[in-house]
């Protein structure tokens, strides 16, 4: 599996997390996640997998969390595996992060994820504008 962003570091103890992630064009725009906390960052919406879970309901839950957004039609376009520290969690984590692209529907309303707002973005502004290495390359993918 193509790792992308930082090595896997053989003196760091990395705990397994897998993720679903979502690229949601609409119009020539992108819908994505901003999050205040612990980072300020831009992201694709997504996130965990939770125990007896599948990716494809974790990332119909996480768009809906984090953007507020239902979603169609969703598409697996790859996974990739990322080395990371999550502060939010205090871990290392070994993320394996399943991407798909999908159609945003219909806004619900706002995210319930606390801290969490949806952006529109240009698809060709969003790579420069996502703040991890996974999210910036998958966005050329589209």
């Amino acid at each position: 599996m193509r790792r992308i962003g930082e090595a896997f570091d053989k003196n760091t103890r990395y705990q397994h997390r897998p993720g679903a992630y979502a690229l949601l064009p609409l119009a020539g725009n992108l819908l994505l996640t901003h999050q205040l906390r612990p980072l300020d960052e831009l992201q694709l919406p997504g996130g965990g997998i939770d125990p007896g879970e599948g990716p494809l309901e974790a990332l119909h839950r996480e768009v809906f969390e984090e953007t507020g957004w239902h979603i169609a039609n969703p598409r697996r376009m790859g996974a990739f595996r990322r080395f990371v520290f999550m502060p939010e969690y205090e871990i290392y984590a070994e993320k394996i992060c399943h991407i798909y692209v999908a159609r945003p529907t219909l806004c619900i309303g706002p995210p319930s994820e606390q801290g969490h707002s949806p952006v529109w973005v240009g698809i060709n502004e969003a790579a420069e504008l996502l703040g991890n290495p996974v999210d910036r390359f998958v966005t050329q993918l589209l």
